[in-house]
């Protein structure tokens, strides 16, 4: 099997140098950039399996370099983890709703972030077995981001995209807002769960923009579910 292939971009050189020494130990190809422009070369040149993105970097943010990647037809479905010392809830929500994958505050454990690394890694790769989910009409392609209703485009933010996605992998099963955090934020990340019904708020207004029924199913004191 192809060894997975990780962009690690970061501007300070001893945080890049240990994170390179260490994911390379853990089995894993490494290319690094210095820098956000050449971190965006680098990634539509290598089209990495992986990004470990700083949030804080000159010339291009990591914020805003996230926001490029997941603009991209070419490149949104790449995951990403970002790095950051901001350490605020606001933070993470904010790295979060522009389409990150996870987020890690420094400083952290280099066997956290390999844990997290290895699972996003397993949840692409099991992602790409099943590329097209429907239900009800409602059909999503994780190869081209791409969600249809009754054969019209519904446009859905990262976040939405995710929710639909764990709903269609599963039809009527009961998702709690403890469990969506998990699958959708990701392990460790501290959401409050009143996030979990603003983004179902959407993924619900999205789906029914022309007045089609609203499939988002929600079971009181215990979560929702599609169908």
């Amino acid at each position: 099997m192809v060894r997975p292939t990780i962009l690690v971009i970061e501007d300070e050189e001893a945080q890049r140098l240990i994170l390179q020494h260490n994911l390379e130990e853990a089995g894993y190809e490494v290319i690094c950039a210095e820098d956000g422009e050449i971190g965006w070369e680098l990634i539509t040149d290598y089209r990495p399996d992986l990004i470990v993105l700083d949030w804080m970097m000159p010339k291009l943010s990591g914020l805003e370099l996230c926001r490029r990647i997941k603009s991209s037809a070419k490149t949104k479905n790449t995951p990403i983890i970002m790095l950051s010392a901001r350490s605020e809830e606001v933070d993470r929500i904010r790295g979060l709703d522009i389409g990150a994958d996870d987020y890690v505050s420094k400083p952290y454990s280099i066997k956290e972030l390999l844990a997290r690394i290895k699972g996003q890694i397993r949840r692409v790769r099991g992602a790409a077995v099943a590329e097209k989910l429907s239900f009800d009409g409602i059909e999503l392609d994780m190869e081209t981001y791409r969600v249809t209703r009754s054969g019209e485009n519904i446009k859905l933010g990262p976040i939405e995209f995710k929710l639909l996605a764990t709903f269609l992998e599963k039809p009527g099963k009961v998702w709690s807002r403890d469990a969506l955090l998990d699958r959708v934020w990701g392990r460790d990340i501290y959401v409050d769960t009143r996030t979990v019904d603003v983004h179902i708020g959407r993924l619900r207004r999205a789906l029914c923009k022309n007045g089609e029924e609203d499939l988002v199913r929600t079971v009181r004191g215990a979560g929702y579910a599609l169908g």
